[in-house]
């Protein structure tokens, strides 16, 4: 063995404690890590001949790259709608890396982790409130959960045409409708060789919404003369967390012929809550659904979930099938991952699900859900109190979506959350609602207290004072 390799193995109890010991100190200070910074290093370090070993690797890492880690998982980074890692979640994820397994099939390839999979599907299934009718599995995020959806989309559409588009290529106009998707499902309509431009917009609905005007979609759909098409709806959108309709949209279900896709990245966990339940009555409808875990679940990064109906399994394989690869089973015979999903390698990335789920149940996600939401409107009662802000939209669930008062000061927004994220207090990102530039903050963090609102808003009272709005 490699000399420096067999003294890490001999010291692995003290590395260990003391990566432990440095991971309890990063998340004790959480408050007082910036939530945005500008450090910056040299990156063209010379790679080492003999190596360092862990412990010198450890001490370079503190010394040169942990000043670039921000308090992403802290209580005020309230961008791009990031959860926090809770205890449970943690521990879930340690041991991922620690017992480093490759979950694939049930029976066969040597092991036996997807069974946690399995179970942390059901699991979720159950959270959320949705019938056994769907099967599941884990990737990195919502982005390749839509991906994994759309491709079992983009093969159902041409079965309807009695083609097979994964072994062939697409030999048809697929017909896309959606009204305000989120840019991963675009993305994905990039790398499935549909093209990121070729779908139809909705209106949305009247009342400052975001969500799909169902009349509007009926003539869309009645255009298309019966072609089969494609229609992505949203539980929560990305500016405001607006929800179609989805009890309307199911009743279109019955009479038209169309996959319908739902990116519930965030909003799907409105299921927990009794009181928002509502906002997803119908959804248990749609054919695949896409679902963020390292949001509102609070776990680390990478962790999303797809649902697809079972009815479509077949669909699924062919789009994701290891067709040319003996050694890893045959597709149809033992249920496979790897044949399900786009990639081959994967982590144990249920397991600080499943940590999480046992730790905290129903309930303890409930209350996360509930509080966040709570805040939101807490945040948003603070700014239009305050006077110099004004929302672009009501506040739904739990994302604010604000501006600075006064047309004259559309130009001054920009600058406006540029400081203030540069304070380190806080960080919330750019929009565009309506045609107006905006500022959108996310509740999702277990860690978010009415202090937090307290600290943030007297760093934009006293902003607003330094730049003279």
């Amino acid at each position: 063995m490699n000399p420096v390799l067999q003294h890490d193995l001999n010291d692995i109890e003290n590395i260990l404690d003391k990566a432990k010991q440095q991971g309890i100190d990063f998340l004790n200070n959480l408050d007082n890590t910036p939530t945005s910074n500008t450090e910056t290093i040299d990156p063209t370090r010379d790679l080492n001949e003999l190596g360092l070993g862990s412990l010198s690797a450890l001490s370079e890492f503190n010394e040169r790259l942990a000043p670039l880690m921000v308090a992403s998982s802290g209580s005020r980074y309230w961008g791009f709608v990031t959860g926090g890692s809770t205890p449970a979640s943690i521990v879930g994820d340690w041991l991922a890396s620690v017992c480093d397994q490759n979950p694939q099939a049930i029976k066969t390839q040597g092991g036996t982790s997807a069974l946690i999979e399995f179970e942390t599907i059901n699991m979720l299934l159950q959270l959320l409130e949705l019938p056994k009718t769907f099967h599941g599995g884990f990737v990195t995020g919502a982005t390749m959960s839509n991906f994994t959806c759309l491709g079992v989309a983009r093969q159902w559409f041409g079965a309807q045409f009695g083609k097979d588009f994964a072994k062939n290529g697409i030999s048809e106009t697929i017909n896309i409708l959606t009204a305000t998707p989120h840019s991963s499902s675009i993305k994905s309509l990039s790398m499935l060789g549909i093209g990121s431009q070729n779908y139809t917009v909705i209106k949305t609905a009247e009342g400052n919404r975001e969500a799909i005007d169902i009349v509007d979609l009926e003539k869309n759909i009645q255009a298309l003369n019966g072609k089969p098409f494609i229609l992505i709806s949203s539980a929560g959108t990305v500016n405001t967390a607006d929800f179609d309709d989805f009890e309307e949209i199911s009743k279109l279900k019955e009479k038209y012929s169309f996959w319908w896709h739902i990116d519930a990245a965030f909003g799907g966990f409105a299921a927990v809550s009794d009181k928002f339940k509502p906002l997803v009555e119908g959804w248990e409808g749609a054919d695949s659904i896409t679902i963020d875990c390292h949001k509102w679940l609070n776990v680390p990064y990478e962790s999303a979930f797809y649902l697809v109906k079972k009815d479509h399994m077949n669909l699924q394989i062919e789009t994701f099938q290891n067709s040319n690869a003996p050694y890893l089973g045959n597709a149809l015979d033992n249920f496979n991952y790897l044949n399900v999903l786009p990639e081959n390698s994967r982590r144990l990335r249920a397991l600080p699900v499943w940590f999480s789920l046992l730790a905290y149940g129903k309930q303890g996600f409930c209350d996360i859900v509930e509080n966040s939401a709570l805040l939101a409107l807490h945040f948003g009662n603070a700014l239009i109190e305050e006077g110099d802000f004004e929302l672009l939209a009501p506040i739904r669930l739990n994302n604010v979506c604000f501006t600075l008062k006064g047309e004259h000061n559309q130009e001054k927004v920009s600058q406006f959350l540029s400081v203030l994220n540069d304070t380190g207090k806080v960080f919330m990102t750019p929009t565009v609602y309506q045609n107006r530039k905006g500022i959108r903050a996310s509740f999702v963090n277990w860690r978010t207290t009415e202090n937090d609102i307290r600290i943030v808003m007297d760093e934009m009272k006293n902003l607003i004072l330094d730049l003279e709005i």
